[in-house]
């Protein structure tokens, strides 16, 4: 892997927020499906420091008729240059959903040509499960959102009442690959969570933003994996019907 991927990813960042830039005013009443943009920050020790920038590269054409399944490049480059740090690809399939047999969604990344690693979708009957692999196509995380029901549901009151502190808030739970039990609130080595910006923010556009806490002892790649992911969790379920 890259050094500046280490740079950017080492043992001193556990935590990144990613948030997503507004369009303009015209392009959010008319509905205009521009690119998505993002920006990325190291949040660790109550830093706010901007590392890095990604825009989508994808066909308007295909945003607007293929919704939240168009494919789309995105590479994320290092703030203030044109240095590109990583780089993530998602190609067309089927939407997510319950009961698939195939065409799964997924993403692939990469750091300077080399493989990294990808997040794919897998089957489910109703708690949306993914897995992350390394570049050799080991297994390395699940991930899937809190549970309960015996795994059988999401848990909607997971990071406080929806009504009130859990307000316009989902999370996704990172476990070991190995970990036999993620369900009903078994402890996570990571997660990434949606949450909210201002209330006029939540309301009058689609603009989102990703609280992202990495595991204690992860490697650069696998953070680098993680915070990936994030955009896919946000194409996936957060893009496809404008909100959550």
């Amino acid at each position: 892997m890259s050094d500046r991927l280490e740079e950017h990813f080492g043992p001193e960042v556990k935590s990144m927020s990613i948030r997503q830039t507004r369009k303009g005013c015209f392009q959010e009443l008319l509905g205009c499906e521009a690119s998505n943009e993002f920006k990325w920050f190291h949040t660790t020790d109550g830093k706010n420091e901007k590392i890095a920038e990604s825009l989508e590269e994808s066909n308007c054409l295909m945003r607007i008729f293929c919704g939240g399944c168009h494919e789309f490049d995105m590479p994320v480059k290092i703030d203030g240059t044109n240095e590109e740090l990583m780089t993530m690809n998602r190609p067309m399939k089927l939407p997510v959903g319950c009961g698939k047999c195939c065409c799964y969604q997924e993403m692939s990344m990469k750091s300077k040509g080399s493989e990294m690693g990808s997040i794919k979708e897998g089957f489910y009957c109703c708690v949306p499960r993914m897995m992350i692999r390394d570049g050799s196509g080991a297994p390395v995380y699940k991930v899937h959102p809190p549970t309960c029901v015996g795994g059988m549901c999401v848990n909607c009151w997971a990071e406080g009442n929806p009504c009130g502190k859990g307000c316009c808030k989902a999370s996704y739970e990172v476990f070991p690959h190995d970990q036999q039990d993620t369900d009903n609130g078994a402890p996570s080595v990571a997660k990434i969570m949606k949450v909210p910006k201002s209330p006029l923010t939540e309301i009058f556009t689609d603009s989102k933003a990703f609280d992202i806490t990495f595991p204690y002892e992860a490697s650069a790649q696998h953070k680098a994996l993680i915070a990936g992911t994030t955009i896919f969790l946000n194409a996936n379920f957060f893009e496809a019907d404008g909100g959550d």
